[in-house]
């Protein structure tokens, strides 16, 4: 059995913290033999591994040991305790514009980083043209890097890292200051890396690009890790935290408001067909969930270009004064495709009392998908779109399959089209006018 590519033993990493610079003049002048610093300590006892070709996603709030992981692992610092093994040639993506020299031109650049990962002049000589097209920054190239724009910076440092070979790449939140035409050409090439056996340790804030790439996940918190185990879980584990801390800092009063009942009787949904995840503060309930056809008949298959009702039932165990009800759906990849909610959708709900049952239903159109399964999450929440408290969130409560396209097609998905013809050529003899239109 081959070594992981990736290998992190209990490692450990921490930080001399002066209160002043000339606490470390004095601690130094006694030789260690007082000390005048505290120990901060950035990584506490990680243990991972990753396999060779495999993907994996570090998340976590800013300041939780991410980059120093990263770090470390590319040799730029040494642990303080621990083993870390690295099997294979590594290009790293990290801090934005590490390793370039800002006197030096976007060119030089590119040869000083190949040769200090390996590469002859003449090996980056056949490799630069590559390089230079994919950064596509044109006669900055042969301009000094402190003129480059911070985007420029990194579409340089990915061009060279994705095109030096590397078995390891490491990336560090760097497509994070591209602009969107920039970040998909990286994503699309990072697929391509993985698909070529390229083994990949990938941190980003961007959810939904972790949970496309990763194969698996680590969540870090001060340093300690918190989980890890497949994106999903991961993931779903880390957001309820995100969501859990975030309600200790509001502080929202709720507001009395007189309870007006509603004069039409509610239709409940007391079904969730499927609990991954869940999770909120309490304050209301998820009793249910169904999709339905557009006369309300439940679905058992989404059939390609068709109208759906996506039916959800809540509970207020609490007084609610911003009431917010949502859906969210996902792929099978765990991939969040869309979602919608009643805030958003300029539909905002009159204030809940705690025993308030309100069933809210999403009218929808699926467009044709390739085929696939897809999860509907429900959730309500208090507060606004900017600012919001999650009441009660639970993953992937239904998981449909959608029925094959009828004949084939290119993509994930289809837009409904309509095609006209406005003119035709006929033997160069003059213009016809078009015949009609076509809607595909």
């Amino acid at each position: 059995m081959s070594a992981p590519a990736v290998e992190f033993t209990g490692v450990s990493k921490s930080y001399s913290i002066y209160s002043t610079p000339g606490d470390r003049l004095k601690e130094l002048a006694t030789f260690h033999r007082r000390q005048f610093h505290q120990d901060y300590w950035a990584l506490r006892e990680v243990t991972f591994n990753v396999g060779h070709g495999e993907t994996f996603c570090i998340v976590g709030e800013n300041g939780c040991g991410k980059s120093t992981l990263l770090q470390i692992c590319a040799g730029i610092l040494q642990p303080t305790s621990g083993q870390v093994n690295v099997n294979g040639r590594i290009a790293a993506l990290l801090e934005l514009g590490a390793g370039f020299n800002p006197e030096f031109s976007g060119r030089d650049n590119v040869y000083l980083n190949a040769a200090i990962l390996g590469f002859s002049a003449k090996q980056i000589d056949r490799k630069f043209a590559d390089i230079a097209e994919f950064a596509e920054i044109g006669e900055f190239m042969n301009q000094p890097v402190k003129t480059y724009s911070s985007g420029m910076v990194v579409r340089l440092a990915f061009a060279v890292a994705i095109n030096v070979d590397p078995e390891v790449l490491l990336v560090d939140e760097a497509l994070a200051v591209g602009d969107i035409y920039f970040r998909q050409r990286c994503l699309r090439k990072v697929h391509e890396l993985r698909s070529r056996g390229v083994t990949i340790l990938f941190v980003s804030h961007a959810v939904a690009e972790v949970k496309a790439l990763g194969d698996r996940a680590l969540w870090l918190e001060k340093g300690h890790v918190m989980a890890q185990g497949t994106t999903e879980r991961v993931v779903s584990q880390y957001l309820a935290a995100m969501a859990e801390k975030d309600l200790k800092y509001q502080a929202m009063d709720v507001m009395h408001h007189p309870h007006q009942p509603s004069a039409a009787p509610v239709e409940i949904v007391d079904e969730i067909p499927n609990i991954d995840y869940r999770f909120g503060d309490g304050r209301a309930e998820i009793l249910g969930i169904a999709v339905c056809d557009d006369s309300g008949r439940s679905l058992s298959v989404l059939l390609p270009d068709s109208a759906i009702i996506v039916r959800v039932s809540v509970r207020a165990k609490s007084n609610l004064d911003r009431p917010i009800v949502g859906v969210t759906f996902r792929d099978e990849r765990g991939v969040d495709l869309a979602g919608s909610n009643t805030e958003s959708e300029g539909y905002p709900l009159s204030p809940l009392m705690a025993g308030d049952v309100i069933t809210v239903d999403f009218h929808l159109n699926i467009p044709t998908l390739y085929s696939t399964s897809l999860s509907f999450s429900p959730a309500i929440a208090n507060g606004t779109l900017e600012r919001f408290a999650v009441c009660d969130w639970i993953d992937n409560a239904v998981v449909l399959q959608m029925a094959p396209p009828d004949g084939p097609m290119y993509g994930h998905f289809r837009f409904r089209c309509r095609v006209e013809v406005n003119a035709r050529i006929s033997h160069g003899l003059g213009v016809e006018p078009g015949a009609g239109a076509a809607v595909l």
